[in-house]
């Protein structure tokens, strides 16, 4: 190095996705209280019930991210193939020993905790599928590696699909987009999508509440199923621009089924009105925008593909979710990452978000 000239390097930290992330968990929290409130006084005589559980819940999330924060994430790669096989067995278990709640066996239980394998399902698979790739990067350019590769999700996502159809979707369009980011050549992604759409339709037509789910999305106003979507509609339209007021939902007192869970984005609508809505909708678009930063600029391979999956995640869960709300889509019981209740979903989401931070402390700055 030349005298008098000064050039080293630094490390990066993205501090605005860890600004985003903290952010919507406070306002998750705020959500989640104005909505769960009464149905947790009158179900449990506690108020604070799903607050308290969604706290407890996120401060384990936040000792998870810390720690894979922490962790390099050349680590995860090392552990794909022990993270596959976890996954898949973790997916057997749940349809052998699972635990039934609110007519969903998408559970296992030990003692007094449970947890949904289908959320480590897809950590899981964001982390083998990305390894894998990175192993032989220049093979995806073919499309029998592109086939083969995709034949991997179908042991998880066929396990995961028996109990939890809408988690199993997650799972096979994460690693779909993984492998479309890795290959060259999109046409060879025409045969696969004419593949799965036809599994699909066979998957739905062979279980028959499947499609009557369709007709509840088609018309709901006719069937006392469609109830949730309905009374999710009323919450969205009585909001207007500004909404009524935090804490001032209507439909959250009783006629709303699960507005702490799927539905929390309706009570949103109604509270805090379409411009609330818009700011939730900008926090996740500025989350994805540093997910594409940090991808990008990732310091190998493995490290971008582990954001990519990470993305797809986020992103696939907003959009079904929001789509579900304003029945866009058939009812898919997905939540709404940071701000629905679920232990198990914030504590991996967390996890995830420290990945994707531990790959933005691996990117170099040239410092002069």
């Amino acid at each position: 190095m030349r005298k008098g000239r000064r050039s080293d390097k630094k490390t990066y930290f993205d501090y605005t996705l860890l600004f985003l992330v903290l952010f919507l968990l406070a306002f998750g929290l705020v959500m989640l209280y104005s909505t769960s409130y009464h149905y947790a006084e009158v179900h449990f005589n506690d108020g604070t019930f799903y607050l308290k559980n969604q706290i407890k819940s996120t401060v384990v999330g936040l000792v998870l991210m810390l720690i894979t924060t922490m962790i390099p994430y050349t680590f995860w790669r090392k552990m794909a193939v022990p993270a596959y096989a976890v996954s898949i067995l973790l997916s057997i278990a749940v349809i052998a020993i699972g635990s039934n709640f609110n007519g969903s066996k998408r559970w296992i239980s030990i003692g007094s905790f449970s947890f949904q394998p289908s959320e480590i399902a897809k950590i899981g698979i964001i982390i083998f599928i990305s390894a894998f790739i990175c192993n032989a990067p220049k093979s995806m350019s073919k499309l029998k590696n592109v086939l083969k590769t995709i034949a991997y999700l179908v042991p998880v996502v066929g396990c995961v699909a028996v109990s939890n159809l809408s988690s199993a979707i997650i799972i096979l369009l994460i690693g779909i987009v993984i492998i479309f980011v890795s290959s060259p050549k999109y046409i060879h992604f025409a045969v696969p999508f004419v593949i799965g759409i036809g599994g699909a339709a066979a998957f739905v037509a062979v279980q028959g509440y499947r499609m009557e789910r369709i007709k509840f999305w088609l018309h709901p106003e006719l069937l006392d199923a469609g109830s949730q979507t309905i009374q999710g509609l009323y919450a969205i339209g009585s909001g207007g621009w500004f909404g009524k007021g935090l804490g001032e939902s209507i439909q959250k007192m009783g006629s709303l089924p699960e507005a702490q869970n799927d539905m929390i984005f309706s009570v949103i609508c109604e509270e805090l009105g379409i411009f609330g809505a818009l700011c939730v909708i900008l926090l996740f678009a500025l989350m994805l925008w540093r997910f594409m930063v940090i991808a990008t600029n990732a310091n190998d391979l493995f490290g971008s593909f582990l954001v990519v999956g990470i993305m797809a995640h986020i992103a696939l869960q907003v959009i079904l979710n929001i789509a579900v709300v304003t029945n866009s889509i058939p009812n898919t019981g997905v939540t709404l990452p940071f701000i629905s209740y679920g232990g198990t979903a914030v504590c991996f989401l967390l996890a995830e978000m420290g990945i994707a931070l531990s790959v933005s402390r691996g990117i170099m700055l040239e410092e002069e």
